[in-house]
């Protein structure tokens, strides 16, 4: 093996992003190795999984519940509607959202699909020694909520600042 460069106080090995990615391609790897002839992506299955949770929501509701970006989001949607898995409609509340929700082929989906999202799952957490795993859960846990609270702040109006308080005008004498 070839000796490694020194590239700064980059570590690659203990890089968490690199880390987190590398992990994330795993679990892509089985969701899809479980998956076998299904054509249901992880992002699908976890639309899936939270329309059934709760009927009804909005495509924004969707955005906040899965962390799935909103362009993103609505691409998936027309497809999954057009491939019968989900139908949507304006809420009575809001003209502008639609609600989704699962149709008949959306719950047989996910239906079918929950066993092996499952077993994807404890495949991913087998490779951990017991102990970790928890640990694992709990910490990756702790990060999202941070992220979401990150996300909540940025989003909230900001102050607006009060305009600065206008000088009295003072009149010049004309010069005689």
């Amino acid at each position: 093996m070839a000796a490694r460069k020194q590239t700064g106080s980059f570590d690659l090995e203990n890089s968490l992003s690199h880390l987190l990615r590398r992990a994330q391609q795993f679990a892509y790897e089985q969701f899809v190795q479980q998956m076998g002839a299904s054509s249901l992506t992880p992002r699908q299955f976890i639309v899936l999984f939270a329309v059934n949770e709760e009927e009804g929501l909005s495509q924004t509701d969707l955005v906040n519940r899965t962390g799935i970006d909103r362009s993103t989001l609505a691409d998936m949607i027309s497809r999954m509607i057009k491939n019968g898995l989900l139908a949507r409609k304006r809420t009575a509340e809001d003209a502008r959202a639609n609600s989704v929700r699962l149709t008949a082929a959306g719950r047989r989906a996910l239906k079918g699909a929950m066993p092996k999202a499952l077993a994807a799952e404890k495949a991913l957490l087998d490779v951990l020694p017991k102990g970790v795993q928890n640990e694992l859960l709990k910490a990756l846990g702790h990060l999202n909520s941070a992220i979401e609270s990150m996300k909540v702040e940025e989003e909230a109006p900001k102050p607006r600042k009060k305009p600065a308080a206008k000088k009295p005008a003072t009149r010049r004498k004309k010069a005689a």
